[in-house]
């Protein structure tokens, strides 16, 4: 084949895994209604090969956008109900003994499965919750002294309640630490609730949409979205924010080297949901406080009590490039 037939194949290609995933997007913005934003942060963090935490109210809609990204995604998902009394068994799995062979038979458990959703996670122990640490990050767990790998791609979506509800354990720094992204969806706006009300059921809407996209296909375009170019001037622009967080009176404890890589990784997704050619400084604000809000603690004589107003402070505070 002629080289200039390959580099036309190659751009096809491209092309197709672009309109693959904007009618991803188009699909998940049908079921979730006004939230263009976090939807593009979703993605992203997915392409990102991140988890995402979804913290929020009860019927805002997480569970639904959990289900509608397993859906649109094409991706074998499970659901797992996080409550007090689970045990890390009813999560990774259990050998069982077998009497007619006379030796134990490993049964997985639902988190052996490419889109796994941790409800309301922070209503389990600590103990329980711990048995995700391994998954998410080694992307396998081990039982009975056998390590067993997950399915690929492999993703995490938990939702929590606000940590002030009756019931929860606040999930500890470490476990935090795994999500990439944190994500709030809020209410929605005037218009988007209205056509809730009079509209169809988004549940069996969400029965009728099909699979936009594959496993494989999906894979492509992680590595196209970890292709995207990111100047040497936004690399800079990255380490002075994380240095700005370290070095801020506001903050107790600042961005780890491991947030400075999810903070350039989710910046090159979202320049790749957005179609940018390159990694723009509006996609690394974009994604800043999704990435650094969960991991900031601010210092007790700080004035910014929320993450988003800490964040916004600490993009306020650092000239853009």
């Amino acid at each position: 084949m002629p080289a200039g037939s390959t580099i036309e194949t190659l751009a096809l290609n491209k092309d197709a895994e672009r309109v693959a995933l904007d009618r991803a997007r188009k699909a998940l913005g049908q079921i979730i209604l006004g939230k263009d934003e976090q939807i593009a942060l979703a993605l992203s963090c997915l392409l990102a090969r991140g988890h995402l935490l979804i913290e929020d109210l009860p019927g805002l809609g997480k569970t639904m956008l959990a289900q509608a990204l397993a859906r649109v995604l094409g991706l074998s998902f499970r659901r797992i109900q996080f409550t007090s009394d689970l045990l890390p068994a009813d999560i990774v799995g259990v050998s069982v003994f077998r009497q007619d062979q006379g030796e134990f038979e490993f049964q997985p458990g639902p988190i052996f499965a490419q889109l796994i959703l941790a409800d309301e996670v922070n209503r389990a122990t600590p103990k329980a919750q711990s048995a995700l640490l391994e998954a998410m990050e080694e992307y396998q767990v081990s039982v009975d002294g056998a390590t067993r790998a997950l399915p690929t791609p492999f993703f995490v979506v938990a939702t929590q309640n606000p940590a002030d509800q009756v019931g929860t354990f606040p999930l500890p720094e470490s476990q935090l630490d795994r999500f990439l992204m944190r994500l709030e969806l809020g209410y929605p706006n005037a218009a988007s609730e209205r056509q809730l009300i009079i509209g169809n059921d988004r549940r069996a809407m969400l029965a009728d949409i099909s699979s936009a996209l594959s496993p494989e296909l999906l894979l492509r375009i992680q590595r196209l979205a970890s292709q995207v170019h990111m100047s040497d001037p936004l690399v800079d622009y990255i380490q002075e924010l994380v240095r700005e967080t370290r070095e801020s009176p506001d903050i107790e404890i600042g961005l780890s080297p491991r947030a400075a890589l999810a903070l350039a990784s989710a910046a090159k997704a979202h320049a790749y949901v957005r179609h940018h050619a390159g990694v723009y400084p509006d996609d690394i604000q974009a994604v800043f406080a999704a990435v650094a809000g969960h991991r900031l603690q601010p210092a007790a004589n700080t004035s910014y009590r929320s993450a988003a107003e800490l964040c916004q402070h600490v993009l306020d505070s650092v000239a853009i490039p």
